[in-house]
């Protein structure tokens, strides 16, 4: 996200409510907390957005489409090894990750539409695995992701350092890159675990 001096009205009213949304919920934030940190009225947020709702859509739209650009930029870009653009790019990924979790957790058709293609994704990406049920295999990893978010504090005190700040976050990326590159179970154990079906 850009300084908040070069930013129109309405970006600084998306850009304060993203941040309020990301850390309190949209049920929780107001219109008056938006407007006063974004250093707007009320009635000038409501000219721009006309309600918390429609806010909440202008939101989700500029957080998907941002998020899109930065995994193109760091996959399709071969950014994903270059230190300088990841800390670069880690605040604001960071930030959009935490609204767009809690904009699914609150019930936003964008953030439920944003599962459900990730799942897709999952089982598109996961075609050359060995899997018995790749579509299950596709959603329990999406909410595996989506719950390391929801549970932020409990991981937090765990690992002993907030995962909201940078050491955080990098510490709790480089546990999901651990845990996506060991198996835990043995080949013989996931037969067994497969004669349930």
């Amino acid at each position: 996200m850009s300084s908040p001096d070069d930013l129109t009205a309405r970006a600084r009213i998306r850009d304060a409510a993203i941040g309020l949304f990301a850390e309190r919920g949209i049920a929780a934030t107001t219109i008056r907390d938006i407007a006063a940190a974004a250093g707007v009225s009320s009635g000038l947020l409501r000219h721009h957005f006309g309600s918390k709702e429609s806010l909440r859509d202008a939101c989700d739209a500029y957080a998907v489409d941002r998020m899109n650009k930065l995994r193109d930029e760091m996959f399709g870009g071969g950014k994903l090894g270059d230190a300088g653009f990841m800390t670069t790019m880690e605040p604001t990924a960071r930030l959009l990750t935490n609204y767009l979790v809690q904009s699914t957790v609150d019930g936003s058709p964008t953030g439920q539409k944003m599962f459900d293609d990730a799942v897709e994704l999952g089982e598109r990406f996961s075609a050359h695995l060995d899997l018995a049920d790749r579509r299950a295999h596709a959603a329990v990893l999406c909410a595996m992701q989506l719950g390391v978010f929801l549970m932020r504090d409990q991981l937090s005190r765990a690992l002993g350092v907030d995962v909201r700040t940078p050491e955080g976050h990098r510490r709790m990326m480089l546990g999901f890159a651990e845990v996506f590159a060991h198996p835990l179970l043995t080949p013989e154990q996931l037969a067994q675990m497969r004669k349930l079906r």
